[in-house]
């Protein structure tokens, strides 16, 4: 994940401001000393976790909180738009495995891949056995090692035949965007208060421990209605607590992931956050296929 809403992207979530303009936590070059605002907030929500640009506007750590806990909003676009995929594919005659594979292509394709580069790049910190400085050296490379190609594959592996399995259903669209919102909806719990960064500088320097329990629960507390409400105009009779449940799912599958980090690494880096948002939304598709 890039640290920083960039025009151009970068590809380095720990690396310097990815806009050019100085340190993560300076303000824009548009409003020049202004403390931020929830707009802010968005912009670098929807710069950071999407592949659009946006003109950055200030970017500090009370901007980064603002944009965690409206995380799972950006989720939502982007699983809508990732459905929309999904249903063209289907209603060209694709297959639903193939129709699954390319929605979850899409999904890569709007976030630039980094949440899966996150993935890989945790999954090789914490396979080496390395202390965690060393461990967080390993994450910052720009190669993948076996641990990292071996979680990717199988990551993508359950998101695409899960999704498969809730397309057979008839529930391939509610399922999706729920997964998607489970993902960001990890990033807002990931960042609470108290929860340290692994080293200075980065993504996650920026938003660790910027949300507090309010925001947080509020954020919860729309997410679960926003796909409940999906699932039953979707699906007209259908039970909003099945994907509700597939959020909340999400969520323990992410902490168990960040407290591992943590006790690893000693904080969270923009590589765990992205890790958390396709554990999540891996687990919550899962549900979404069993239950459903």
């Amino acid at each position: 994940m890039p640290e920083t809403p960039p025009p151009e992207g970068s590809q380095d979530p720990d690396g310097p401001d990815a806009t050019g303009n100085g340190p993560a936590d300076s303000p824009g070059p548009d409003a020049p000393g202004r403390p931020s605002t929830l707009a802010d907030g968005f912009r670098l929500a929807v710069g950071t976790l999407t592949v659009f640009p946006v003109r950055p506007g200030v970017v500090d750590r009370r901007a980064g909180g603002r944009a965690m806990v409206l995380a799972p909003l950006v989720g939502a676009a982007l699983g809508v738009a990732a459905t929309a995929v999904l249903v063209a594919a289907l209603w060209l005659g694709i297959s639903p495995l193939l129709a699954s594979a390319l929605a979850v292509g899409t999904l890569a394709l709007l976030t630039r891949a980094l949440h899966l580069d996150g993935l890989a790049d945790l999954a090789d910190g914490l396979g080496s056995g390395k202390p965690a400085d060393r461990a967080l050296d390993i994450m910052k490379r720009s190669d993948i090692g076996p641990f990292g190609v071996v979680t990717l594959v199988l990551t993508l592996l359950v998101q695409v035949a899960a999704l498969t399995e809730a397309v057979t259903a008839g529930a391939g669209p509610p399922a999706l965007v729920t997964a998607c919102v489970a993902g960001r909806l990890a990033l807002t719990w990931a960042c609470r208060e108290h929860v340290p960064a692994a080293r200075p500088g980065g993504l996650g320097s920026m938003v660790a421990g910027t949300v507090r329990r309010g925001p947080a629960l509020a954020a919860t507390v729309l997410s679960l209605a926003g796909v409940a409400v999906l699932a039953s105009a979707f699906r007209p009779g259908a039970l909003g607590a099945l994907p509700a449940a597939a959020v909340v799912a999400g969520l323990p599958a992410a902490w168990a992931l960040r407290r591992r980090a943590v006790r690893r690494l000693g904080g969270i880096t923009g590589d765990v956050l992205g890790a958390l948002v396709e554990t999540a939304t891996a687990a919550a598709l899962v549900v979404c296929a069993a239950v459903w």
